[in-house]
C-alpha cells in the first residue's frame, strides 16, 4: 500500500539480491535463499537512481561495482558506492538495476530509471505510485525511437 505525508510519496517494495537470482535459477542456491527485502521507500521521479542505506547493501550482500559522483537534493556533490545488481518489485512490476549507497540516509529512494523499468508513473491527484494504466498486465518500455524508426 502507497502512504503519504506532507506532499511526499511514499511505496511499498521488495528489493532482491540480484547475484542469488542467478544462483537460484542455476541450481546453486534453494530460493528460500535468497536475499530479500520490504521496504517502504520514497518516491521521486526527479532523481535518477535507487539510493539504498548503508543496511540495505549488507542485508542484501550488494557488491561494489563502481564509485560515482552524485548531486544531491541540496546542491552537494559526493562520490558515491554504485552496488548490484538489485531487483526491485513493485506489485506485479521488477526490474533489475544498481543502487546509489548514501551512507548517512535510513531510507530507500526509488528513482527515474527503477520506475521507468517497471512501467510505473506518480498519480498526481492520490500522490501514489501506481502500475501504468496503459499497460496494467506487462510492463511497456520504450525501445528507442530512432532504432524504430529505421528498424
Amino acid at each position: 500500500m502507497d502512504t503519504t505525508s506532507m506532499g511526499l510519496v511514499y511505496a511499498d517494495i521488495e528489493l532482491v539480491s540480484g547475484d542469488d537470482l542467478v544462483l537460484s535459477r542455476r541450481g546453486y542456491l534453494p530460493e528460500d535463499q535468497i536475499k530479500q527485502l520490504y521496504t517502504r521507500s520514497l518516491v521521486d521521479s526527479g532523481a535518477t537512481m535507487l539510493a539504498i542505506p548503508e543496511f540495505v547493501k549488507t542485508q542484501l550482500d550488494l557488491r561494489r561495482i563502481d564509485e560515482i559522483e552524485a548531486e544531491l537534493a541540496d546542491g552537494s556533490s559526493r562520490k558515491l558506492e554504485v552496488v548490484g545488481p538489485v531487483e526491485v518489485r513493485f506489485e506485479n512490476r521488477r526490474t533489475l538495476v544498481e543502487a546509489l549507497v548514501v551512507p548517512d540516509r535510513t531510507q530507500v529512494l526509488l528513482g527515474a530509471i527503477p520506475m521507468e523499468g517497471m512501467d510505473v508513473l506518480v498519480d498526481p491527484k492520490q500522490r501514489r505510485l501506481i502500475v501504468n494504466p496503459e499497460s496494467p498486465e506487462v510492463a511497456k518500455v520504450l525501445l528507442m525511437r530512432l532504432f524504430l524508426t529505421v528498424w
